[in-house]
């Protein structure tokens, strides 16, 4: 008998790592594909074609010539980023043909025309996955965001039943909101714009379009999975949730162990792993020197490397500075944002210049130099579906002080006095998330590192962590098979 052909997947997406990154969505579809592909599927991934997307693949070739994307001609291009991924470019100008932020522009404002443009893009990844476009059809598409939301609507209204869908929810408060004028302009059923479809308090949801039409949905956590199903964490789509509970799953993301490797990171100073971890002292000492912060410091270097903004609760964190500096820690920073925030921060290290230091923007390259050379890293976020930079944290030993929600609870073990006993914690979780329960957590963080045994312990326990794919591409192996 011949050997049966294996799924094939096509993966929508406004982000992939390394070409475009602006969060965590772009590692994940950069590093997915490749842990799926180890499970036998074959899985393809389609993208808006940005000058930075289709500048870095390798290999182009024209895939399809389009007569009209949203009323101009276009293509597909066909290539693959650096580390392998198969990608298609909707190669569009009059919709792409932009540098900087995909979503805002330098005024930090939404881009105007996004509405038009991501459903064209996902008019279009409909048609190729039902083989209108291009040489063969796919089995399933799976959609990330709001910014792929229409593809299951337009898969939908095509009558086409063949093609499965799945919408993975990265971040339910990126909803996809546009006036209801554009519902003219979108292609679809009238019916489709009402309390089970798209219609969301008067406006249009990509996002909400997605879940109404999808076979399944998952989101990015187990924990993220069932906060999103209540009222409180639902942010409006609760009810709705609630009623898919059977369609909807959470599935832990995981982290590109090849990119995020201490002992073969080209950008840290010296390398070490779970068998030999006594390089990181040297990263520490070198972080220190760099950042021109005092080596004579008595408490841990704890970093944060994030978006700097309530959700990820570091308005709390900037009133903590002082007591930080006060009890002998120091604090590295790497990020951008609300700019009270920014500037809290800022202050902070005017303030203490030899013990704290702040970067504003991101950098790819230092984010693994902070990662190696801290003791541990701040992430008190009041929401969190999954988050990486824990996950990065781990596989660097630098012990996590998170929020307990979403991701965050799922993938970090708490320093409970039972976890200690058992030897088994990776890190410090508090709850509820606030100044004072914050507070209590870095006060645990110092003791526990004051008792060299115990912090020793949690850094190799967070070393050997196991914070790849394996586990959840086979997960969404299962998945794929049972639709």
């Amino acid at each position: 008998m011949p050997a049966k052909k294996p799924f094939s997947i096509l993966f929508v997406a406004s982000e992939c790592f390394p070409l475009i990154k602006t969060g965590g969505l772009a590692d994940v579809v950069g590093a997915l594909p490749l842990a799926l592909e180890k499970t036998g599927l074959e899985v393809t991934v389609f993208l808006p074609g940005f000058p930075k997307v289709i500048a870095g693949l390798k290999n182009t070739r024209t895939y399809a010539n389009l007569k009209s994307v949203a009323g101009q001609k276009g293509k597909i291009i066909t290539g693959e980023t650096a580390t392998g991924v198969t990608v298609l470019a909707l190669d569009a100008p009059h919709l792409f043909d932009f540098d900087g932020n995909p979503y805002l522009d330098a005024n930090g404002q939404d881009r105007a025309g996004s509405g038009e443009k991501f459903a064209a893009f996902s008019k279009i990844a409909a048609e190729i996955a039902r083989g209108e476009i291009g040489r063969k059809s796919f089995d399933v598409l799976h959609a990330h965001d709001w910014q792929a939301g229409l593809s299951a609507a337009y898969l939908r209204a095509s009558g086409d039943t063949r093609v499965k869908t799945i919408l993975t929810i990265h971040n339910l408060a990126f909803q996809g909101l546009f006036p209801k004028s554009l519902l003219h302009n979108l292609a679809l059923p009238t019916d489709y714009y009402g309390p089970d479809g798209l219609e969301y308090f008067g406006q249009i949801s990509f996002l909400k379009a997605g879940v109404a039409y999808s076979d399944h949905i998952t989101t990015v956590s187990p924990t993220y999975a069932l906060e999103i199903q209540s009222d409180e964490g639902g942010m409006g789509f609760g009810g709705m949730l609630r009623a898919k509970a059977g369609a909807l799953s959470g599935i832990l993301n995981g982290i590109d162990l090849d990119v995020w490797d201490p002992a073969h990171d080209p950008e840290i100073k010296q390398a070490f792993s779970a068998k030999s971890p006594d390089g990181k002292t040297a990263n520490k000492r070198e972080l220190q020197k760099f950042l021109k912060l005092r080596p004579e410091a008595t408490g841990p270097l704890f970093t944060v490397i994030s978006r700097l903004t309530t959700q990820k609760g570091l308005d709390l964190l900037a009133n903590m500075t002082d007591y930080i500096v006060a009890r002998g820690g120091q604090l590295a920073l790497l990020g951008s944002g609300d700019s009270a925030i920014e500037n809290a921060f800022i202050a902070a290290a005017n303030k203490h210049p030899t013990e704290i230091s702040v970067t504003i923007g991101y950098d790819e390259p230092f984010a693994h130099r902070l990662q190696a050379g801290a003791d541990a890293i701040f992430i008190p976020s009041r929401f969190e579906p999954c988050g990486l930079t824990q996950l990065c944290a781990m596989r660097y030993g630098t012990v996590p002080v998170v929020g307990r929600v979403g991701g965050l609870n799922d993938t970090v073990i708490d320093a409970s006095p039972m976890a200690l006993a058992s030897e088994v914690c990776t890190g410090v979780q508090f709850s509820p998330i606030n100044g004072h329960m914050l507070y209590s957590a870095i006060s645990r963080t110092f003791d526990l590192y004051a008792t060299a045994s115990i912090w020793k312990k949690m850094v190799s326990n967070c070393l050997g962590q196991d914070v790849g794919w394996d586990a959840s591409a086979a997960e969404y192996r299962d998945l794929y098979a049972s639709l």
